[in-house]
């Protein structure tokens, strides 16, 4: 098995949710008594809430470098926002980052969809970091909410998901951004956020909903297995 290093802490939720479906997943190819190398460094969640943008780059390189030092033979970003360092960090380390871009363009690919509607927090509904690996790889469209409801939507992650609370207002709210985003066309949904799938259920909507946290997990695993 190789060794995956694991980013996590812009949420201690959502890094916990990565090592137990990369741990779940792995069991079903090892089997319970057994378990793959992981090294987890968790970043505390004040980087990402200052939003200096060459303080955070910094970090994750710094952070990326000691894991490929520990042994990780590739990283794994513990969230979607994260990923913005993506073109600062990758080229100046040597193991790869599994880019969560990657793996929700492969799913999307393989369900046949062409556009997508993202939802998350405001820097990665608003990044470029998801959309121009989705479009360059994939050719696949990305959409996004109304300018309107995007600080909404933010509110709802940074002060509710992101520290467990799931609330029946936010949960409506999304239903109805994605029924929006379906009247623009989106034939799919990215759930661009590690707590957006405990919050919306496949059977709320009736349209394809992408888990990118659980396809991302799917990747390192497929990583920790040469598959």
């Amino acid at each position: 098995m190789k060794t995956i290093g694991m980013i996590g802490g812009t949420s201690w939720h959502s890094t916990i949710e990565y090592y137990k479906l990369i741990n779940q997943m792995a069991s079903k190819i090892i089997g319970d008594w057994a378990n793959p190398p992981l090294i987890i460094h968790s970043i505390n969640i004040e980087l990402m809430r200052e939003q200096n943008k060459k303080k955070i780059n910094t970090k994750y390189l710094d952070t990326a470098r000691k894991l490929q030092t520990a042994g990780a033979e590739a990283i794994v970003i513990c969230a979607n926002t994260p990923h913005m360092v993506y073109d600062f960090v990758q080229p100046q380390i040597v193991i790869p980052i599994l880019h969560i871009a990657d793996a929700t363009g492969k799913e999307a690919k393989g369900l046949g969809l062409k556009k997508l509607g993202l939802l998350g927090n405001k820097p990665t509904m608003t990044g470029e970091f998801i959309p121009k690996i989705l479009m360059k790889n994939y050719d696949i469209a990305t959409i996004i909410p109304e300018v309107d409801a995007i600080p909404r939507a933010h509110e709802y992650v940074s002060k509710e998901l992101t520290q467990g609370v799931f609330s029946q207002e936010a949960k409506q709210f999304f239903i109805q951004q994605i029924e929006l985003l379906k009247e623009k066309g989106a034939d799919g949904i990215i759930l661009g956020c590690t707590e957006l799938p405990l919050l919306i259920q496949k059977d709320d909507v009736d349209i394809p909903t992408l888990a990118t946290t659980n396809l991302h997990a799917q990747m390192a695993v497929d990583f920790i297995f040469n598959k």
